[in-house]
């Protein structure tokens, strides 16, 4: 007989915790290998959790709703047959205390002894990776993060206040602090024999603006994707300072071409053939010509990737947004990239998006002309450095030149705009990238094969 942990996963590289949404077993419950238990989120994707054995849930040990940092054990699975007495799940029962997996394996007089040793030699790992170095306090990973990417020191943060239990700061709180931060780290007081410091004063708080609630209004809750998105874009602008830059660019080559072909390129690959993969193809050339627009920033070094993952924004039925990532994109033709891209958003609209599936983007292209918008000034999708917005396509008259002179015709022309992290992409590298993916789209060859 024996036990076996089931452990919160790793949703991404800058994912710290999840969020349980549904507990789909419930103790005493039997469970197959790979058989969804629980469906959690995150701020970049919803998923089901499989049981890594077949056996029996044994016991539960966090409620729907609860956040939970990554590589904590959430529930315990009994194999081989041992008999489990069923218990209250979390769902209905009081939450955990803050002890996590300690207070829960103690509290359980139905789960066998080896059970709770293991569960107990688990939970201390987690407590030491987020205490501060005099012990003080404890910090989560993703607080840690959010201070690293912030320059926020340990003395520093030491000063914000914390709304959780026994004082701990929470991600409300280090965003709070952090949105409402108006002047540089103060250096940690240096303490004098003779006269004793004051502790230093809490963070002055700017009031938020008063709203009015009265006469004919309707209040909306946010939902958790919508919360997590606005947090998102606050960090990224506290992050980056963002400069646009716009091109105007005659595509007429392009819609003609597509035009012709849309239907053999249906018939022969199954596909439609939209706008998007001959924008990505574009962007991945104009990549490898300015491989310093695929960068992060990590402190004060320059991460350069290697890999071109072009992120594609798509909107889901909700009215939210979630980024799927078309990996290796340089690797792939338009037969490819069409494909990728049918697929992602497809699984992204029927919320069958993977976890892998929404990480390690280098690139983001959004197409704000898909809602009849002609340019638009989008936000940075972190820790990217641009993201660029393809704009409505219009039909215009515009100045043509040819061998027999300048002529007015009418083209179907385009707005690209690109928002660039300003930190490390000056003007010239972002302006010059960005006429590089305009020069591309106006040279597409209009007689193009499939």
């Amino acid at each position: 007989m024996a036990q076996v942990e089931l452990i919160m996963p790793k949703m991404g590289e800058s994912i710290m915790e999840a969020t349980i949404l549904k507990w789909v077993k419930q103790v005493g419950d039997s469970v197959e290998l790979d058989e969804p238990i629980l469906e959690i989120a995150t701020d970049k994707v919803d998923s089901e959790v499989p049981s890594p054995v077949a056996g029996t849930i044994a016991k539960i040990l966090f409620k729907e709703d609860d956040v939970v940092e990554i590589g904590k054990v959430i529930a315990i699975i009994a194999t081989e047959g041992e008999e489990v007495t069923p218990e209250a799940s979390p769902s209905v029962a009081d939450q955990p205390s803050s002890n996590g997996v300690h207070e829960a394996a103690k509290s359980s007089p139905n789960v066998s002894q080896p059970a709770m040793a293991k569960v107990a030699v688990a939970s201390p790992v987690m407590e030491v990776a987020t205490t501060s170095k005099d012990g003080s306090r404890f910090y989560s990973p993703l607080v840690r993060n959010i201070a690293k990417s912030e320059n926020i020191s340990l003395q520093e943060l030491e000063r914000v206040p914390g709304s959780g239990l026994n004082g701990r700061v929470t991600k409300h709180d280090i965003l709070n602090y952090v949105q409402n931060r108006t002047s540089a780290p103060v250096a940690a007081p240096v303490h004098n024999v003779a006269t004793p410091t004051p502790p230093p004063a809490a963070p002055k708080t700017a009031a938020a603006p008063s709203i009015s609630v009265s006469g004919n209004v309707e209040i909306v809750e946010m939902d958790r994707m919508r919360r997590l998105i606005a947090d998102h874009m606050v960090r990224s602008k506290h992050t980056s300072p963002h400069v646009t830059s716009f091109v105007e660019v005659d595509v007429t080559n392009i819609v003609n071409w597509r035009n012709g072909i849309k239907a053999d390129f249906q018939k022969q690959y199954g596909e439609k053939i939209t706008f998007t993969p001959i924008f990505i193809e574009a962007v991945v050339r104009a990549i490898r010509d300015f491989p310093m627009i695929n960068v992060s920033v990590d402190g004060n070094n320059i991460i350069v990737k290697k890999d071109i993952n072009i992120g594609m924004a798509t909107a889901l039925p909700s009215g939210n947004l979630i980024v799927p990532v078309i990996k290796s994109a340089d690797h792939l033709n338009l037969v490819g990239l069409a494909k990728s891209v049918n697929g992602l958003a497809n699984k992204a609209r029927n919320n069958k998006l993977k976890p892998e599936e929404i990480q390690d983007g280098t690139f983001t292209l959004t197409n704000v002309g898909t809602f009849g918008n002609v340019m638009g000034t989008p936000i940075i999708n972190q820790p990217q450095v641009a993201i660029m917005a393809a704009g409505a396509i219009r039909k215009k008259p515009a100045v043509v030149e040819t061998e027999y002179g300048d002529l007015i015709a009418v083209r179907h022309m385009m707005f690209l705009s690109l928002s660039y992290d300003h930190r490390v992409v000056d003007g010239f590298l972002g302006g010059s990238f960005l006429r590089r993916v305009g020069d591309y789209l106006e040279a597409f060859d209009a007689n193009r094969t499939l």
